[in-house]
């Protein structure tokens, strides 16, 4: 997946910019393309700058659009690439090697709740109706995750939320969506989709949350035990 980057010059993951030459790559905010005034980070340095958005807050969800900006980091190979890939989006590039090899296993969201223990049992007994909205607002592209969904949301294969629309569920679109570059079902010989094959803690944790009648539908919500 990565060798194509080298074909193409310039490729994109979620909110990275990745641009390739004969001797290095160079990853930056996409909105921060053609500034000159980016901070140099090294490789090891790209955990810390997924860590937080630009108001300093951190970023539970890593897949939120809200990737601070004003850095760029130099890669001398794709090891370097990928490496920092992996440190922005944990585990994406896997995911997506499976998807692309046919070989990854999806899980629905009632399996998921099913599977719950301890204080996350309760998050079963969610209603569809609650589902459909909880899943519309807490996964959207514009202000909530920038995965694109393959999971179900039961055995029936029924569809996440209605509420949100058919672009969410493609890998051919790239989910970033901002005033400056809008979605376009074009971009995915340049874009490499971030993709979700279960629904993550935070979710589950929101789940739990409308069942029990509190804050439902947190768009950053605090994350109960790691990111799926």
């Amino acid at each position: 997946m990565l060798d194509s980057l080298v074909a193409q010059k310039i490729s994109r993951i979620g909110q990275l910019e990745i641009v390739s030459s004969e001797e290095r790559f160079v990853l930056c905010h996409r909105d921060d393309v053609g500034r000159t005034d980016l901070r140099n980070y090294e490789i090891d340095e790209a955990l810390e700058v997924a860590k937080f958005d630009d108001a300093r807050s951190y970023r539970p969800l890593k897949t939120a659009p809200n990737l601070r900006h004003g850095w760029k980091i130099f890669a001398r190979d794709l090891l370097q690439v990928e490496k920092a890939i992996d440190a922005i989006y944990p585990g994406r590039l896997a995911v997506l090697h499976a998807f692309k090899s046919g070989q990854l296993i999806t899980t629905s969201l009632r399996q998921t709740l099913n599977r719950q223990s301890g204080m996350y049992r309760v998050s079963a007994k969610i209603s569809d109706e609650q589902i459909d909205g909880l899943v519309g607002n807490f996964c959207r592209s514009d202000g909530g995750c920038l995965r694109t969904i393959l999971w179900r949301r039961d055995s029936s294969d029924k569809i996440a939320s209605s509420k949100l629309p058919p672009a969410k569920f493609d890998p051919a679109v790239d989910q970033y969506l901002s005033a400056k570059r809008p979605r376009s079902a074009t971009a995915a010989a340049e874009s490499l989709p971030l993709m979700c094959q279960e629904a993550c803690n935070l979710l589950v944790a929101a789940c739990r949350d409308a069942v029990k009648g509190e804050s439902a539908a947190p768009l950053a919500p605090q994350d109960p035990g790691g990111e799926t």
